[in-house]
């Protein structure tokens, strides 16, 4: 194991590097147990799993808040080496061009998978041009999933790197740079870290009466909250400190707000409280919702700092094959699934031949297929 290495006066923090491969396996995790929740998506089984729908309930509010802050991390590193331009032709070629290229080549065959799904099961009986058009597609935020599917997430990033910009550059001047010592010395005291529940809860009140829809404009700016703060963190060592300080708190609101969701599900609550906006649920679920997030979220960065912060052949190769997994695992996922739901066996045997074979095939994909391409590198956003 080799601990941190200097990068010129930069020292290399090994342990966002595990977080981020972690994380996009928690990813492919996710997806490859949602035919087995009690959740909507593309491929449904015919019976479904408490077990797998607590662990999506669990996961959920934090898993991609913590991609987007870890990604606003990347960010504030990017900037310190890079002129603003550089860093947008660098999101370009990272986000953009991934992002367009897997929506032309990957969507169509996760839309036929889906169709055919629903015209097996009986929802759908239409054709396959009748079930695109009845797709929402909307000017907004949620065109990104609209296109690319599982790969929204390049888009809000992308877009991210643009509307950010303006704020990462003014947080390097006079009266940014206030506005941080400001922020510094709230979390310097115990549970000062919470504040930054903040904003995340008046984008829930704000917005999502009107905006509930998933990937919509509540989503995309709670997102972007997370993005910006992790700059924010990063842009002064002296954060550190109330993040390995505070994990007890941020422990403890992480359990007590998912157990909040636990207990709502299983009164039968969640839904009501989720869709009837101007009620104290309403109001408790968001709120939950926000606590959640950002307290799993910051557990994770300590976790991270304390036991991750090294580096390794292991790591090394995960990095470079994360982006291409991620980018090709959601339609493996649908594909496998859409054969094993429709086996007569248990839900347990189906769940385990969907993730172990996805896995497995996902992975052998990007080893013996595009990892060896330097043309597939490029557009799939690997570095050279």
């Amino acid at each position: 194991m080799n601990k941190k290495k200097g990068v010129g006066k930069q020292e290399r923090l090994y342990y966002l590097d595990w977080l981020r491969v972690l994380a996009i396996l928690g990813v492919f995790l996710f997806h490859a147990v949602h035919p087995f929740d009690m959740f909507p998506w593309e491929i449904k089984n015919a019976d479904q799993s408490v077990a797998v729908t607590l662990f999506i309930v669990f996961l959920g509010p934090w898993g991609m808040p913590l991609f987007f802050l870890l990604s606003g991390v990347g960010s504030q590193f990017a900037l310190r080496r890079r002129t603003s331009k550089q860093y947008l032709i660098e999101r370009v070629n990272r986000l953009l061009i991934p992002f367009i290229v897997g929506s032309v080549l990957l969507s169509p065959l996760q839309l036929y998978f889906q169709w055919a799904h629903q015209l097996q099961t009986g929802v759908f009986d239409g054709s396959l041009l009748e079930f695109f058009q009845i797709r929402d597609i909307s000017i907004g935020p949620r065109f990104f999933g609209w296109a690319g599917f599982h790969l929204w997430f390049l888009g809000f990033l992308f877009a991210y790197s643009i509307i950010a910009l303006p704020i990462f550059q003014w947080l390097k001047q006079g009266a940014g740079k206030q506005f941080v010592d400001w922020l510094v010395r709230i979390c310097s005291k115990r549970g000062g870290l919470l504040l930054f529940i903040l904003p995340l809860m008046v984008v829930q009140f704000i917005f999502r009466p009107y905006f509930p829809m998933e990937h919509d404009w509540t989503d995309f700016l709670f997102s972007l909250v997370f993005f910006i703060v992790g700059y924010i963190l990063y842009s002064d060592q002296r954060f550190e400190e109330p993040i390995k300080r505070d994990w007890k708190v941020m422990l403890i609101f992480g359990i007590i707000s998912t157990l909040f969701f636990f207990g709502a599900g299983a009164a039968d609550r969640a839904t009501e409280w989720m869709e009837t906006s101007g009620t104290l649920g309403y109001y408790m679920l968001w709120g939950m919702w926000s606590i959640n997030a950002w307290c799993w979220t910051l557990f994770m960065l300590f976790i991270g700092m304390r036991y991750l912060d090294f580096t390794n052949k292991l790591l090394q190769y995960g990095q470079d094959t994360i982006m291409p997994f991620f980018l090709f695992h959601q339609p493996v996922i649908i594909i496998i699934a859409f054969y094993v739901v429709q086996w007569e066996v248990g839900v347990t045997l189906k769940l385990i031949t969907v993730v172990l074979s996805s896995f497995v095939i996902s992975f052998g994909l990007v080893e013996f297929v595009l990892r060896r391409i330097k043309p597939v590198r490029k557009i799939l956003g690997m570095k050279s």
